[in-house]
């Protein structure tokens, strides 16, 4: 499971980069620290050198071994230094601590001799470093060893006691071992402090990018995994939270915006066989009531001529509930019949505007109700559409009727906008809305209202009209939809393909 989350790859990836970097600087910074901790103690070292020679300069002179050999013997005794020697230009030891090594000769191409001699021949003037060396003794333990050639000055070669030829550079030199076990110490302790460290930053960057990860990164992309699982099982209402304003961000509304289309791309399938199949049912059922349908009529509106119209005759009221529930049966064969027949739609440019005005017209001649306003806001400049005026006109009548029957109780407002959306691909749509403050629609019953024969007027209705208005609607390869709240009114809205070659004029 770890191994397939992108941000756990993500942390490993990156803990596979820091890592060889800490590793890197922290060589960086403790090889920086030993070469200054190992300057020090070879300036220190140098510096002691120099104060030997200093101390022992006016004994030497004289030739005072005694005094020369109490000086070195004390400061031998320091913490840290282990050999103070002074050696001849013959690579004798002239003074030490140690009796036992005092007139021994040195190899000169042992490790307190190779600094100051190259092909047996001695060089006059070295830097610290050079005249410095680390080495391990028996014990396995660091040292360092500085020598520090002591010249023949004036005052020595013309002394009368011991005097050295002038020509002659180097009399000797002095030789001073010191432990660098301290520092081995501090460089392991600052060794273990940056493997502390290193550690540290890493528990503690990887616990802070986790977080940040799972925030931006894993959190966004579990709920895009879900919200595809969700749509894999067939949930296309479901959809991703867009939390961010990034590329996942974008990602969720690019998936939302797909998961609608499809919704959609579903609904109309589903609908367009849902109205085939029962277009083909309703054109045989029509047929087959029709006949009797209008025989039953036709007798039934001769009894009650013939009836006596009297205020007591129960015969001709119940005759005239037969004939007015025939008509409706009628009606209701007939719209079965405009369902089970839609007639391609025969296409011209057509001006929306004026089709609105037109609309309104009619159905506030026959359908005017007191208490309800009506109101336009048409867009002007708007593109010509390509469809059929008489299709569209029943369209947007029924939507209109639609509205006006919802506010028949408390009345309210009905509006009618138009409208351009122009789209990044093709030329855009042309937007009809018609919205009403009436009861509204339950939001569990939206989704039914383009379904046949459903209806939420009772016995007002027949439940074809929106179906009918749906399927005219996608044969101009346009799309209808619905929003509304319970209580609060609903709104119709038509898009069809605009033609922006041509604009509109008010008819």
């Amino acid at each position: 499971m770890l191994g397939k989350k992108i941000s756990h790859k993500l942390i490993f990836a990156i803990g596979c980069v820091a890592t060889p970097a800490i590793a890197f600087f922290s060589y960086i910074i403790i090889t920086s620290h030993s070469d200054e901790l190992l300057a020090q103690v070879r300036h220190s070292t140098n510096q002691l050198s120099e104060t030997i020679k200093s101390s022992t300069k006016y004994d030497m002179l004289l030739n005072h071994r005694k005094s020369v050999h109490r000086i070195i013997d004390t400061i031998s005794h320091q913490q840290g230094i282990e050999k103070i020697r002074i050696y001849n230009k013959e690579g004798e030891i002239i003074y030490s601590p140690d009796p036992a090594e005092i007139d021994q000769a040195v190899d000169k191409r042992a490790e307190a001799c190779y600094a100051c001699h190259t092909a047996n021949q001695p060089l006059e003037r070295l830097s610290i470093s050079e005249r410095s060396r680390i080495f391990r003794g028996k014990d396995n333990l660091r040292r360092m060893g500085v020598i520090n050639p002591i010249y023949n000055e004036p005052r020595c070669s013309q002394s009368s006691c011991h005097a050295h030829d002038a020509d002659q550079k180097v009399l000797g030199v002095i030789d001073i071992t010191v432990s660098l076990d301290e520092v081995d110490q501090e460089l392991a302790q600052t060794r273990f402090r940056f493997l502390l460290f290193a550690v540290s930053i890493f528990i503690l960057g990887s616990g802070i990018l986790w977080i940040v990860l799972q925030r931006l990164v894993g959190r966004p992309v579990g709920e895009l995994v879900h919200a595809t699982e969700r749509v894999a099982h067939g949930d296309l209402n479901h959809r991703a939270p867009q939390r961010t304003k990034d590329e996942l961000g974008e990602l969720a509304n690019s998936f939302n915006q797909m998961t609608a289309k499809l919704a959609d791309a579903r609904q109309q399938i589903y609908q367009q066989d849902k109205l085939a199949s029962l277009g083909r049912l309703a054109s045989g059922i029509a047929h087959e009531i029709n006949n009797p349908l209008t025989g039953i009529l036709t007798y039934s509106s001769m009894l009650l001529k013939r009836t006596p119209q009297t205020a007591t005759s129960e015969t001709a009221e119940d005759l005239g509930v037969i004939v007015r529930e025939t008509k409706r049966c009628r009606e209701i064969i007939k719209n079965l019949l405009d369902f089970a027949r839609q007639m391609p739609p025969d296409k011209k440019l057509i001006a929306i505007n004026g089709l609105i005005d037109r609309t309104l017209e009619i159905a506030l001649k026959h359908n005017a109700l007191p208490g309800v306003t009506v109101e336009k806001q048409l867009a002007q400049s708007l593109p010509a559409v390509r469809a059929d005026e008489g299709q569209i006109l029943q369209v947007l009548l029924n939507l209109v009727v639609n509205a006006l029957d919802a506010m028949e109780a408390k009345g309210g407002i009905l509006t009618i906008v138009s409208r351009f959306e122009p789209h990044t691909e093709g030329a855009g749509e042309v937007v009809i809305s018609v919205s009403d403050t009436g009861c509204g629609i339950a939001t569990e019953n939206k989704g039914k209202v383009f379904e046949p024969f459903y209806s939420t007027k009772g016995e007002k209705g027949t439940g074809l009209g929106l179906s009918v208005a749906w399927g005219i609607i996608d044969s101009h390869g346009g799309r209808i939809s619905v929003e509304s709240k319970l209580g609060h009114g609903t709104v119709f809205s038509v898009f069809l393909p605009a033609n922006t070659g041509l604009e509109s004029k008010p008819s």
